[in-house]
């Protein structure tokens, strides 16, 4: 089948990802444009744009299919890139696309919704002995199901939703008094973030390793994965850190947790990108969790040690090309790290940090990547997600990657918000992080001060607000503001002296 053209039905870094990547490949990108963001960045960057600017609807921008759907055929357009979040993980809308003969690039509307109901995904995990924690074989009818199963498979359990993800519709049980409540808080919740009200219970591993494998498979049966990546550092199960490989498995677990993720994606005929995600516990026993079927946000640490366009794989293979490697032919160069720069106030329990871009200032090297959707000037809205760049960084070692990381780091820069890097670099200096010695609990047991400030910070500060001060005196000189309201001050003398420095 032949791509020449993708509507990307997302925003951000990630609209920008795949326009990078069709652009090499000769392909046309369209994007999406929208009332919450007219003049952001990734609308630069598509070749053509549809206007949802004048939208009455109700529901989101990046939510409605049908408008989507109509849009694509409107303008003819070959495929439709879901990008993560939003319709990446609806299986409505892959088989929508299907209806319409427009090419999905994932998987198919059948392996979306398997996988995506994490009842049928452990059963068919069962069914391919695939390793599951002690729980429920299905979704509870009731309080005093949970009550039942949890006493037989022993506390702490934990109560999850059977759709959606995200931490939202999960409550961990202590006692039996509590199931009571926590199943009708997580079904409540789950009801209202995914529209489906069903549970199920399973054994709760205290403070496992959270370790998950990029698989890809073909439209022709082949499936293979390209290792592992370690998502232990987290926030109410919200990945911040992330690498790749991790400093836990061994060659013989790597092999068997890879051959189980290759099952689980095989039990349901996959192809495209897709993430198996497990736990990994003290005794170094895993279990399956969850597959996502779509790609992820930190992929681009798989891409640092493979060498390989992910994006252009997803590509490709939607247009029916085979895997261009065996598992055999997968290669393993050095380490990566991959830190998700959010416009959070850490110090506030990572709350949102609002506001405009003033100015940032980007790290440049042949190890270092950056995948961002914003430029100076762009604006940080309540609208959407608050991640605002991704630090990608390759070293030949572990250390060597932790190193370049710290230095990659001091030199990004981003002025008018608060942001989570100095959160990262407080991150790398934790001495049992630096051993690879941390697992989900890493927040809560070792992070006990959030922030790290460097030497210069404080000098950094002076300059910036020093900069801003001198351009205020130059509008002053040119007229560009009232004479009169500064005329107690005599800036350019200070100007002079700057100047002379």
């Amino acid at each position: 089948m032949e791509i020449k053209s993708i509507l990307i039905a997302n925003r951000g870094e990630i609209a920008v990802r795949v326009i990078n990547t069709a652009r090499m490949m000769g392909i046309a990108t369209w994007v999406i444009k929208t009332a919450k963001e007219p003049n952001a960045y990734y609308l630069t960057q598509g070749d053509h744009i549809i206007d949802f600017t004048e939208r009455t609807e109700e529901i989101a921008e990046f939510l409605d299919i049908e408008a989507i759907v109509k849009a694509i055929k409107d303008n003819n357009i070959s495929a439709v890139h879901p990008g993560y979040g939003f319709l990446a993980e609806s299986p409505v809308f892959a088989k929508r696309c299907a209806e319409e003969k427009i090419i999905y690039i994932g998987p198919s509307s059948e392996a979306i919704f398997k996988m995506g109901n994490k009842t049928i995904a452990k059963q068919l995990a069962r069914e391919h002995k695939v390793p599951l924690l002690g729980g429920s074989k299905g979704n509870l009818a009731s309080p005093e199901e949970a009550v039942k199963i949890a006493n037989e498979i022993g506390y702490p359990v934990i109560l999850k939703a059977a759709s959606g993800g995200g931490g939202r519709g999960m409550r961990i049980v202590e006692e039996e008094k509590s199931i009571a409540k926590m199943f009708k808080m997580a079904s409540s919740e789950a009801e209202k973030a995914f529209n489906d009200p069903d549970v199920f219970v399973e054994k709760y591993v205290r403070n496992p390793r959270h370790i998950e494998f990029q698989i890809f498979g073909d439209q022709h049966g082949n499936i293979i994965h390209l290792g592992e990546r370690e998502c232990s550092v987290q926030r109410k199960h919200q990945k911040l850190i992330e690498e790749s490989p991790s400093a836990a498995l061994d060659e013989n677990l790597r092999k068997k947790m890879g051959e189980a993720a290759i099952n689980i994606a095989k039990s349901v005929n996959y192809f495209s990108a897709g993430t198996v995600e497990f736990l990994l516990d003290d005794d170094m026993k895993f279990y399956f969790m969850e597959m996502n079927t779509r790609i992820q946000v930190e992929h681009p640490v798989t891409e640092m040690i493979t060498g390989l366009d992910l994006i252009e794989w997803q590509i490709r293979i939607a247009r029916g090309e085979k895997l261009p490697l065996k598992q055999s032919e997968v290669k393993i160069n050095g380490w990566a790290f991959e830190f998700r720069i959010n416009a959070e106030d850490v110090q506030s329990g990572f709350s949102p940090s609002l506001g405009i871009i003033e100015k940032i200032s980007l790290p440049r090297s042949k190890n270092i990547r950056i995948d961002t959707g914003v430029v100076e000037g762009s604006r940080i809205t309540p609208y959407f997600d608050s991640m605002v760049a991704k630090l990608i960084v390759h070293g030949e070692t572990r250390e060597k990657a932790i190193l370049y990381s710290q230095n990659a780091l001091k030199k990004l820069w981003i002025k008018g918000l608060k942001t989570t890097i100095p959160f990262c670099n407080a991150v790398l200096l934790n001495k049992n992080f630096r051993k690879g010695k941390y697992d989900t609990s890493f927040l809560t047991k070792e992070m006990t001060k959030h922030y790290h400030e460097g030497q210069d910070d404080e000098m950094l500060a002076a300059f910036f607000a020093t900069y801003d001060f001198v351009n205020e005196v130059e509008k002053v000189e040119t007229k560009e503001v009232d004479f009169d309201k500064g005329k107690n001050i005599a800036p350019w003398v200070l100007k002079k002296r700057l100047k002379s420095l």
